[in-house]
C-alpha cells in the first residue's frame, strides 16, 4: 500500500492575493515543492456549497470570476486545469461507501477560492483537479466526515486541497479599514486557539469551535470559509500531526494562515 499524502487547508484570501501573492503565497509554492507529485488534487473552496455532496465531473474546467468590482487584470487570468472522470469516480465512490449522499456536476469549473492557490501551488495545471463542493448546512461535523471519508484517497495519489480562510468577516473587514485596524484582535486570539487544539489533535473542540474558540463567533457569522479546514482535517485520519505551516494577516481581519495535515506514522521527506 502507497504511503498517504497529507491533506492541506489552504488561504485564498482576497482576490487580490492573485496578484500580490506575498509570504502566504511563497509558503503555498515551497510546500508544493516539497509534496510528491499526485495523481489528482480534490479540490474543496468554500466559494462551492450545494445541498449534498457534489463531485465536478468536467474534462475541463472553466475559470470562474466570481467577484466584482477588482482590478481588471484579475478578470484576465485564467488556469488551464483538466479534470479526470476516473479520478472523479472514485471520489464518488469513497463518500458513497461512507454512507453520505453524492451527486455529480459536468459542468461546474474552479471558482477564485479554487483557482487562486491551485495557481499559485501548480502554475502549469500539469495536474487534474476534482473539485468538491461544501455543504454548509452539516456545518464542522458534516465537513469532518467528508474528509473522513476521502482519507483512503490519499494513499491512492491523491491530495486533498481544501481552500478557505481561518477568519472570514466581510462586515469587519470593512470596519477595519474605516478604522485603521482597530477591534480586530480577536483574529489572533482565534486563529492561535485553532493552532493549539489543532496541534493537539482535540478533535471535538474543534468542532465546537462557535461555543468553546474566543472570537468564533465573530470569525465566522457563518461556517463556509472555516468548513474546508476541516475537511482537510478529516482527510488525514485519526490521530494526524496537524503543522501550521504559515500564519498571517492579511487587510487587518483575514488570516491567512494555511495547515499541512499528516497522518499518523507518516514522514515526508
Amino acid at each position: 500500500m502507497n504511503a498517504p499524502l497529507p491533506s492541506l487547508f489552504v488561504p485564498h484570501g482576497a482576490p487580490t492575493f492573485a496578484l500580490a501573492p506575498g509570504a502566504a503565497g511563497a509558503a503555498l509554492r515551497d510546500e508544493a515543492q516539497r509534496l510528491p507529485q499526485p495523481r489528482a488534487i480534490i479540490m474543496v473552496s468554500a466559494h462551492w456549497d450545494t445541498a449534498v455532496p457534489t463531485v465536478g465531473v468536467a474534462d475541463r474546467l472553466d475559470t470562474i470570476h466570481d467577484f466584482w468590482g477588482f482590478p481588471e487584470p484579475l478578470y484576465e487570468i485564467r488556469y488551464p486545469a483538466s479534470g479526470c472522470r476516473e479520478a472523479a469516480g472514485e471520489v464518488a465512490a469513497a463518500l458513497s461507501a461512507a454512507g453520505l449522499p453524492v451527486q455529480q456536476d459536468a459542468e461546474r469549473g474552479l471558482d477564485h477560492g479554487a483557482w487562486i492557490p491551485l495557481r499559485l501551488m501548480y502554475p502549469h495545471a500539469e495536474v487534474p483537479v476534482i473539485p468538491l463542493s461544501l455543504v454548509s448546512h452539516g456545518g464542522p461535523q458534516l465537513a469532518w466526515q467528508m474528509g473522513r471519508a476521502l482519507a483512503p484517497l490519499t494513499r491512492q495519489g491523491f491530495l486533498v486541497m481544501a481552500s478557505g480562510n481561518l477568519t472570514h468577516n466581510l462586515r469587519d473587514f470593512q470596519r477595519a479599514y474605516a478604522q485603521g485596524g482597530s477591534g480586530s484582535g480577536y483574529v489572533k486570539q482565534f486563529t492561535d486557539w485553532l493552532a493549539a487544539h489543532a496541534a493537539a489533535g482535540d478533535v471535538p473542540a474543534l468542532l465546537d469551535y462557535r461555543r468553546q474558540a474566543p472570537g468564533g463567533v465573530q470569525a465566522h457569522p457563518s461556517d463556509e470559509h472555516l468548513l474546508p479546514f476541516y475537511v482537510a482535517l478529516g482527510a488525514a485520519g485519526e490521530g494526524a500531526q496537524a503543522e501550521r505551516f504559515h500564519a498571517g494577516i492579511d487587510h487587518y481581519v483575514i488570516a491567512m494562515d494555511a495547515y499541512r495535515f499528516t497522518p499518523r506514522g507518516t514522514a515526508l521527506n
